[in-house]
């Protein structure tokens, strides 16, 4: 069992910044699979960013250079720095616990979810 929180979603002007937190209340993110997505209003959730359990990230093209994925496990935390923000971001992210070992964008590779967190880029 895998209990996963998201926080620091907001609402900034494009080019700005923010870091998104996943935390484990239960069970842990430490040498795990953990992946990053999102979903805007009217679309399919997409993946953004990737870390394997050899904290290796993984990122689509689409964010390549603007999104870091990162972990800290003494706070049993994985992060997702968003950079230069564009209006094109604004969705609700969602992190998750990547339990097999297929595609990183296939969301059936993944068995634990967060309940989101809204980032909302003002143009």
């Amino acid at each position: 069992q895998v209990r996963l929180k998201e926080s620091g979603g907001g609402l900034v002007q494009a080019g700005a910044s923010l870091r998104l937190s996943c935390a484990a209340s239960e069970g842990t993110v430490n040498g795990i699979a953990m992946g990053w997505f999102r979903q805007a209003a009217g679309k399919e959730r997409e993946f953004v960013a990737g870390i394997g359990f050899d904290d290796r990230p993984y990122y689509p093209d689409s964010v390549k250079g603007r999104f870091t994925i990162f972990r800290d496990n003494a706070k049993n935390t994985v992060y997702l720095q968003l950079n230069n923000l564009k209006s094109e971001d604004t969705a609700a992210y969602y992190c998750a616990r990547k339990w097999r070992g297929g595609p990183w964008k296939s969301r059936d590779e993944y068995d634990y979810w967060g309940q989101g967190t809204q980032v909302t880029v003002s143009a």
